[in-house]
């Protein structure tokens, strides 16, 4: 098992009620790797965080340990089935918002 796909595992099992419901697909391409993560849609918020912290902070963590590994990690936490969140802001945004959002 690779090193990044440990360290999502143990982490995400730590801050989730519902460990057993947590579900990671590590996926790699052109791009690198590619974390998708699933988890019970109560245990959402702790993983998002507020305003986006927690998220964040484990993406830039996974980031060190893909440098660690010489590969790129992302991480795409996948929206619940049934969650009332809607897309519409996300989907509203210009091109140029998107990019500078990236920050490269």
């Amino acid at each position: 098992m690779e090193k990044d796909f440990q360290f999502l595992d143990f982490v995400v099992k730590a801050l989730v009620d519902s460990p057993d419901k947590v579900k990671i697909v590590r996926t790699v391409d052109e791009m690198g790797v590619l974390l998708t993560l699933d988890v019970d849609q109560a245990d959402m918020g702790k993983v998002i965080g507020r305003s986006g912290n927690t998220a964040s902070a484990i993406r830039t963590l996974l980031r060190v340990v893909g440098m660690k590994n010489n590969s790129r990690v992302n991480l795409k936490i996948n929206e619940p089935a049934g969650s009332t969140k809607t897309m519409e802001s996300s989907a509203s945004k210009s091109v140029d918002d998107a990019i500078a959002d990236l920050k490269i």
